[in-house]
């Protein structure tokens, strides 16, 4: 094989530590619901330790601004009651690991894949036609809307991890 074909060691390390852990996470919170923070630490830990070593593709300011916007765009979310805060501090450490580009790119292909989730939910629950009532109420700013969303009854809680997986793998993919 010709040594022209192998990626240097640093320009796969950073993407398939995230996309492990990422895809572990998924796992995790499909079957309890939650995102232990021993994974979501350690994965920043290894992020910005990658980072400050330069064993990554990803500065150390690259990290932390990655960090800080995985946290930022995620936090609006957890707010209104649409994540948790296991998925904030998860999408916020593997930004840690993507650098800003990459974060930016990951946000957007997990809206897209969360979106697709949503629906697939809502049609397996037969709830597609409260659900999207529910979130044009939510998007037109009616204040009941969070409270009708979150209530237990409406069952419209859903795993959030396996959509910042897809969306955080298609990201490192297209590093």
């Amino acid at each position: 094989m010709s040594s022209q074909l192998l990626l240097p060691l640093s320009d796969v390390l950073g993407p398939a530590i995230v996309c492990t852990a990422v895809g572990l996470a998924a796992v995790i919170d499909l079957r309890t619901r939650r995102i232990p923070n021993a994974l979501t630490g350690a994965l920043a830990v290894v992020g910005v330790g990658l980072a400050a070593t330069q064993l990554g593709t990803i500065g150390l300011g690259g990290a932390l601004i990655g960090g800080l916007l995985g946290f930022a765009f995620m936090m609006p979310g957890h707010i209104f009651g649409a994540t948790g805060a296991g998925d904030v501090k998860l999408f916020a450490a593997a930004g840690a690991l993507l650098g800003p580009a990459s974060t930016v790119r990951a946000f957007f292909f997990t809206a897209i894949a969360g979106g697709v989730l949503a629906v697939v939910v809502a049609v397996r629950r037969r709830r597609l036609h409260q659900t999207i009532g529910a979130t044009a109420s939510l998007v037109t700013g009616r204040p009941e809307a969070v409270a009708a969303i979150e209530a237990p009854a409406a069952d419209n809680r859903f795993a959030y991890a396996p959509a910042i997986a897809i969306g955080v793998v298609m990201a490192a993919l297209t590093w």
